[in-house]
């Protein structure tokens, strides 16, 4: 135990915590959307089953990808269309691709019945509803996804098993205390959930993107590396994403000031008019 707990492990420690932090906002954001599609009666139980169970199976993933490292990098098929489609394509290739077109879908769905005039009477309730079963399913599914890029990142760092299994439980408790906020947030603040579903969107675009390298970086190959129509495919830099995050929420911040300004100086002149 005193092994373990040495200076160098907690250095790792609470760099893994912060950094299962920073790449677990889209997974929260995304938790807190998916469940306002559940009956409201169910809307916090599937919150809390679904990050518990997430969680756990995160840790169960974790131990799998330490032993089968290896096996899980190796690719299995490279394209060789010369002038079309070629690189390697491996497990984290599939769960990234999968990943990103699985949000890109539930983001341009949910826009989309936003602005469908038929399903205004079914707004107000949060939208097309699933089951509570189906909303914890999915939340499990896409926090697995979610947990390929932040564990990639994380064996990067150390693979001391216990220290990434406890910055793993401990992000999985932030956001259990963070999950119930973020969703009132968005209820009383519509307009945000709009935003979150572009910042999905993104993300679905930054997942496709770390396809492309994901062989090539496993096997140190650059040969490897995806490219489309002689193009590779180059994931999106973090300091973009966040980039694009700041700018959306800024552009949503003086919008919203903006409308209110207008509806007080409509207000003041239909006063006036009287």
């Amino acid at each position: 135990m005193a092994d373990l707990f040495t200076f160098e492990n907690l250095g790792n420690l609470a760099i893994l915590i912060f950094l299962q932090a920073v790449l677990g906002f889209d997974n929260l954001l995304y938790i807190s959307i998916e469940s306002q599609r559940a009956p409201k009666e169910k809307q916090k139980a599937v919150r809390f089953w679904g990050i518990i169970i997430a969680v756990v199976l995160r840790v169960v993933l974790l131990f799998v990808m330490i032993n089968l490292i290896g096996a899980l990098s190796e690719p299995f098929y490279v394209f060789n269309w010369t002038g079309i489609l070629e690189g390697g394509v491996n497990f984290s290739t599939v769960i990234f691709i999968i990943g990103g077109v699985f949000l890109m879908y539930t983001a341009f769905k949910e826009i989309a019945h936003m602005l469908s005039l038929d399903n205004l009477s079914h707004d107000v309730d949060g939208g097309q509803k699933k089951t509570a079963a189906q909303a914890i399913m999915l939340i499990v599914l896409m926090n697995l996804i979610f947990s390929f890029d932040s564990i990639l990142s994380a064996l990067a760092i150390t693979d001391v098993f216990p220290i990434l299994a406890i910055a793993i439980l401990t992000s999985g408790v932030a956001m259990l205390v963070l999950a119930d906020g973020v969703t009132e947030f968005l209820k009383r603040n519509r307009m945000f959930e709009v935003l979150g579903l572009f910042i999905l969107l993104i993300v679905g675009v930054v997942l496709l993107g770390e396809a492309g390298p994901a062989a090539a970086h496993a096997m140190h190959d650059d040969a490897l590396l995806l490219k489309v129509f002689g193009h590779e495919i180059v994931p999106m830099s973090k300091s973009t994403f966040y980039f694009s995050v700041i700018v959306l929420v800024i552009v949503e911040l003086v919008q919203t000031g903006y409308q209110k300004k207008l509806a007080a100086e409509r207000s003041f002149e239909q006063e006036d008019n009287l």
